[in-house]
């Protein structure tokens, strides 16, 4: 699958549907995300269950704000809505292939445990 624009219209549809997916925040300005930008569409190429999407950060200022993107690229990979992951500059395509693979390997039931676990414990009262 090749990689699909993201935009304000469309973000909330993509990352909050069943599966995962991988944005890659970018501007055509930068050099690190146009070294990035072939080692995430050849990602897209191995990886067809998966959506790869591009968000222009000069196009779509109110997401990049929003989601305080300071730095570019940025990837950030979500599974059935939750974000999971999220980090600056163009990871090397070894990299973002064992990433591919960790967030595969996730049982995302005890994911969503423990971010229950984590709200429930930061809305408790705390023991003075």
């Amino acid at each position: 699958m090749a990689t699909i624009d993201i935009t304000k219209a469309n973000f909330k549809e993509i990352v909050s549907k069943e599966g995962i997916v991988l944005l890659d925040w970018w501007a055509e300005w930068c050099a690190p995300c146009r070294t990035f930008s072939p080692v995430f569409e050849q990602a897209s190429t191995k990886n067809p269950d998966l959506v790869f999407g591009k968000l222009d950060t000069d196009a779509e200022v109110e997401l990049a704000g929003a989601f305080a993107i300071r730095s570019i690229p940025t990837l950030m990979v979500f599974r059935d809505g939750i974000m999971l992951f999220e980090q600056a500059g163009a990871l090397p395509a070894n990299a973002l292939d064992d990433l591919i693979r960790q967030v595969r390997a996730l049982d995302m039931n005890e994911v969503r445990k423990q971010l229950v676990d984590r709200q429930a414990q930061q809305g408790a009262p705390s023991q003075a």
